[in-house]
């Protein structure tokens, strides 16, 4: 049987050899379907300027179909698929700027982070032993960025600790 190449742009297998493997990725079913997996990633911006740019196509206007689908040089926009286009971007935009506008004014990752470490590398050479008073400046201190809060969809391992920190179960220890 021997071995197949599996193409996640196309959803296809065949036998991997020189020959097939190249006519393959030379392909214009390959070469568009891979156009195609990119553009799902373009940003709001680049869409909108490259379908202003298009002329309407009659054909998907009148019968909502094109034969061309996706390759058509024209247009299958309507004028509030454009306008929605165009509020997105705006939205996307003022996020970016509030965003930034938290970064400028208040307290950066990466200080964040540095302080962080810091205050971990102090811990591991003082021991167990801590005071009243460097759990109350370490309450201070762990203050978390809000930049950490505005990412959405953040996987659970990368979301900051909750305010109280993680609760262990007594039945949940090792040993």
């Amino acid at each position: 049987m021997g071995k197949r190449y599996y193409c996640d742009y196309c959803d296809r297998s065949f036998q991997d050899n020189m020959h097939n493997r190249k006519k393959h990725l030379n392909g214009v079913q390959h070469h568009r379907a891979k156009k195609a997996w990119f553009d799902q990633f373009r940003d709001s911006a680049a869409v909108l300027h490259d379908e202003q740019i298009k002329k309407p196509c009659r054909k998907f206007l009148q019968k909502g179909i094109c034969d061309f689908g996706p390759n058509c040089r024209f247009s299958h926009m309507s004028e509030e698929d454009l306008f929605n286009l165009k509020r997105h971007m705006e939205e996307e935009r003022q996020h970016r700027e509030d965003f930034e506008d938290r970064i400028i004014s208040g307290q950066s990752i990466e200080d964040w982070l540095s302080k962080r470490e810091k205050k971990q590398a102090a811990l591991g050479s003082k021991g167990d032993l801590k005071t009243k008073e460097d759990n109350e400046e370490d309450e201070a201190e762990s203050d978390i960025p809000q930049q950490l809060f505005s990412i959405p969809d953040l996987p659970p391992s990368l979301l900051p600790p909750p305010a109280g920190g993680w609760r262990v179960s007594a039945s949940s220890e090792w040993g």
